[in-house]
């Protein structure tokens, strides 16, 4: 099974494609970016141009994607539930099958902690990878994090 983890984001949305169930693999990671000097519409469409190509050329059985949570923030929580509906588009366009997380269970599924801080998941992620370095940029190895949770998962969504 190969899981394409999004992590959502306006200016920077991470990606990682693993190769499942056990022991995971990690098949490539990286970002996508927009311009942070656009217009919202043209950087969403740069988006979904982006994602629209990762989706393409990783061939994903799933994706899986970190869900929208309410932040204290309101303009980064706006920013994310938009980068979330282009990548949610962008899937279905594609027909692939998408499964929501919220940020404590992927931090959990990863470091059995739902508190972990973005380093703690990076090494987990590694670790969990058999990488020698923790992945980089934060965002392409919480898109990693987020494909690990979704083949630990799995299996139980499966059973019910």
């Amino acid at each position: 099974m190969f899981v394409l983890g999004i992590d959502p984001g306006l200016s920077v949305t991470g990606y990682g494609l693993v190769e499942g169930p056990h022991p995971p693999k990690a098949v490539l990671a990286g970002v996508v970016r927009t311009d942070t000097e656009s217009a919202i519409a043209e950087r969403l469409a740069e988006l979904h141009r982006g994602l629209s190509q990762v989706i393409a050329d990783a061939a994903p059985d799933v994706i899986a994607l970190e869900t929208v949570f309410t932040n204290r923030n309101l303009q980064t929580a706006i920013s994310v539930g938009r980068a979330s509906g282009v990548a949610l588009l962008a899937a279905a366009e594609a027909g692939i099958p998408v499964s929501e997380y919220v940020p404590t269970a992927i931090k959990s599924a990863v470091t059995g902690d739902g508190s972990a801080n973005k380093s703690q998941v990076q090494m987990m992620v590694a670790k969990l990878l058999r990488l020698e370095n923790p992945p980089k940029p934060a965002d392409a190895a919480d898109a990693l994090a987020i494909a690990i949770c979704h083949l630990r998962a799995s299996p139980l969504e499966a059973a019910r």
